[in-house]
């Protein structure tokens, strides 16, 4: 199959997954061990304005009697690819009952030029999706799937590289509908908020530092975002 029709089956595939049958929250319990498994995004998670230190504070401060921890894992660069090549290690040295997959822009970004080679081929992100929640879920986890966010903070679907990110995060909403995960939809979220909140029409400042990775406003969006979809 050539790359023009991967692109327009999954144009039409994402396209019939606007109404995406989402799943309940995750109800989180009494000494819930959550990964968040993804890129640079979250790797920089971490960090004390980063979005996993937001949903930990949030955590300790709403619901300190569950006792829960909540762990880095992400790897700058990371595609689905580089999830499927580490997952099992992680499953195994951090014993997460929750997992939160937040993947994609590398996928899109770095296969800006040409996606077969540099990037990953629709086909094959919704089979690494597949195989990376399959492999949690075999280990016991609970997952809940992220949509990607953006590359380009221009509203109106304006940025270079805003069709591709749409149909990917259409992959996401069909794998999480398919596999009946939680969805957590950023790639909504964010597109929502700066159609709302850059009227100024800004490449990047709004929720990120450099059009990919996060501001504290950014940060807190995804917290914000990602917490509902633990219940909270």
């Amino acid at each position: 199959m050539n790359r023009f029709r991967i692109l327009i089956v999954t144009i039409v595939t994402a396209s019939l997954v606007g109404a995406v049958n989402a799943q309940a929250p995750i109800q989180l319990k009494q000494g819930d061990r959550i990964v968040f498994l993804g890129d640079s995004i979250t790797a920089g998670g971490i960090l004390p304005n980063g979005y996993i230190s937001v949903i930990r504070k949030h955590l300790d401060d709403k619901a300190s009697e569950l006792k829960i921890e909540c762990l880095g894992a992400g790897i700058p660069g990371n595609k689905v690819s580089g999830l499927q090549g580490r997952v099992d290690r992680v499953l195994s040295s951090k014993e997460p009952t929750v997992v939160v997959v937040f993947i994609g822009i590398n996928d899109v970004w770095l296969g800006q030029s040409d996606f077969l080679t540099t990037g990953t081929t629709p086909e094959l992100f919704e089979a690494g999706l597949r195989d990376v929640i399959g492999k949690c879920e075999k280990a016991g986890a609970r997952v809940v799937l992220c949509t990607p966010t953006v590359i380009g903070e221009l509203p109106g679907g304006d940025n270079k590289l805003d069709t591709q990110l749409d149909i990917y995060a259409g992959i996401s909403r069909k794998v999480a509908n398919d596999m009946k995960l939680t969805l957590c939809d950023l790639r909504k979220a964010f597109v929502d908020h700066l159609a709302k909140n850059n009227t100024t029409k800004a490449t990047r400042g709004i929720l990120t530092i450099d059009q990919v990775h996060l501001n504290p406003t950014g940060n807190r969006l995804v917290a914000e975002t990602m917490l509902k979809s633990l219940g909270q």
